[in-house]
């Protein structure tokens, strides 16, 4: 469901005449929303502002896409815009900051604004969006803005420190009784749950999945049917030693899917960050340390020691060797095999992989500019498409494109790749 017109009170707390929102017209969860604001003559600020030649004021049309960003919010925390989610706990934000403003053209009475905002990154109860305001095709403002979650009461008690649903354990799941299940964690039909296991706060363990090992996983983590998580590492080095995984919020382990647990060879322990998503049969080896937002596709392995970063695609049936590092926003190809670093914001493919440009799709997906594009493509030809030796290249790029943070990031990559660089 798009909400529109009064539903929209429903799920943001402003009112007439602060409610600058009449329509949804898109919806992609934890991604965008785009939504409408019809401008017309009788608002109230138009009486002063300006009242023989009338325009929106600039701090109105930041208001509106701040609260096209508050649906945007509520939507990917509760699935989307249903009736039902009115009796649950809604997300209260409060504006923080605005960056980079720019106002390109007026807002007259008449236009319809059209307001699409992205986001950028969450770390609840933090909130980081961009926002695009456009009328006929034009854009007419722009802005990167934060909000934060507090309780409906001002104060600084978030949704998620309220009380929740109870723990619901299914009569056939096998829980030890010293495992630690947070409010609102629901365990399905004969899972298994192991005594040193930590679930944290409204997860859900679907049936035939099993917990085991010194495990912790955080907030809202959804395991399904037949999934391993903290399962014994394949390594003939492993004795048995107290080693542990630990995965942040928000992760999807899809079915099939397994994550080991550390050894002492590898600093005792996995390290998961935050939403990502391990699709059928995909396997994470010991001692892996992987970022936020990352994908592992159908049948994707991961051998042990390895690092993924932020953003980060590994396709279908693909293999990551040992030691190896994949850079943020990099694109595996499906069924590649990888034995050296891939770097940050670039595509490898085949068997032995090899580099072919630059992930430019995923690049803009995440909202970088064509200048930042520009300035990785430069830094790119200098590192692979010139005769200069690797450090060569490193320098001239954190001279000539110093002030690109992703380019001086694909050279300090390069520059620290122990193991040795993917190339083309």
């Amino acid at each position: 469901m798009n909400p529109l017109g009064q539903e929209i009170a429903r799920f943001l707390p402003h009112r007439h005449p602060f409610l600058l929102v009449d329509r949804v017209t898109e919806f992609e969860p934890d991604r965008r929303i785009v939504a409408l604001k019809n401008v017309t003559w009788n608002e109230p600020h138009f009486t002063g502002h300006f009242p023989d030649r009338p325009i929106m004021p600039g701090v109105l049309i930041c208001e509106a896409m701040a609260q096209a960003g508050g649906l945007l919010v509520h939507g990917s925390f509760h699935g989307g815009f249903t009736i039902e989610q009115l009796e649950s706990e809604r997300v209260f934000l409060v504006l923080t900051s605005l960056d980079n403003v720019k106002f390109r053209r007026q807002v007259i009475p008449g236009d319809q604004l059209r307001l699409e905002v992205s986001l950028l990154r969450r770390h609840r109860p933090l909130w980081k969006m961009r926002g695009i305001a456009t009328v006929d095709g034009q854009v007419v403002a722009q802005a990167d803005f934060s909000a934060v979650e507090v309780a409906e009461d001002g104060t600084g008690n978030r949704p998620e420190n309220r009380p929740v649903a109870a723990v619901r354990v299914h009569p056939t799941a096998v829980v030890a009784r010293e495992a630690k299940l947070d409010t609102g964690v629901e365990v399905g039909p004969y899972c298994v749950v192991g005594p040193h296991v930590t679930i944290g706060r409204g997860s859900h363990v679907a049936a035939h999945a099993t917990i085991d090992g010194h495990t912790t996983l955080g907030a809202d983590n959804r395991i399904f049917p037949y999934a391993s998580v903290g399962s014994l590492p394949q390594d003939q080095k492993f004795h048995g030693e107290e080693s542990r995984l630990v995965l942040g919020d928000r992760n999807q382990v899809r079915e099939f899917a397994s994550l080991s647990l550390g050894t002492e060879g590898g600093g005792m322990e996995t390290v998961i960050g935050d939403d990502n998503l391990f699709m059928n049969n995909s396997h994470v080896g010991h001692d892996c340390r992987i970022g936020s937002h990352t994908r592992l596709a159908n049948g994707a392995a991961l051998a042990g020691h390895v690092t993924i970063d932020d953003h980060a695609i590994v396709s279908g049936l693909a293999a990551v060797a040992q030691f190896v590092r994949v850079g943020e926003s990099a694109f595996v190809g499906g069924g590649s095999m990888v034995v050296m670093d891939v770097p940050p914001y670039c595509m490898a493919n085949g068997d032995r992989a090899k580099l072919v440009g630059l992930n430019v799709v995923g690049l803009e997906r995440r909202g970088f500019t064509a200048e930042q594009v520009s300035e990785l493509k430069r830094a790119y030809r200098l590192l692979f498409q010139s005769k200069l030796l690797a450090r060569d290249a490193v320098e001239r790029i954190r001279t000539e494109v110093a002030g690109s943070p992703q380019a001086l990031a694909l050279a300090d990559f390069v520059a620290a790749s122990e193991r040795g660089v993917t190339r083309p």
